[in-house]
């Protein structure tokens, strides 16, 4: 499903900055992994929280998407979170 003509879609264009705002508060020291995890499983009904959804998603894929929605629209909340090009370039999961 898409909408418009925009890479990735609807789905993608509403999950991924989510994705990417975790990563952020992960990166910057704002709460833990497991902490944000669970803020959006228990206080938000969510079936996976964001750290973990990265985790399975798989990091580069996570970082490619971002980059190519970053490519079309220049909107900020598409540009990979520092923490994550650090986990792609080392080749490790966030947990």
């Amino acid at each position: 499903m898409r909408g418009r003509d925009r890479a990735g879609g609807i789905v993608d264009a509403l999950r991924f900055p989510y994705l990417n705002d975790a990563a952020a508060m992960l990166g910057a020291g704002y709460a833990g992994a497991d902490a944000i995890d669970a803020a959006m499983t228990l206080g938000c009904g969510y079936p996976t929280g964001p750290i973990a959804d990265l985790d399975r998603l798989g990091l580069d894929r996570a970082v490619a998407v971002l980059r190519a929605l970053y490519e079309e629209t220049r909107e900020p909340a598409f540009a990979p979170a520092p923490l994550l090009e650090e986990h792609v370039t080392a080749g490790r999961p966030l947990r």
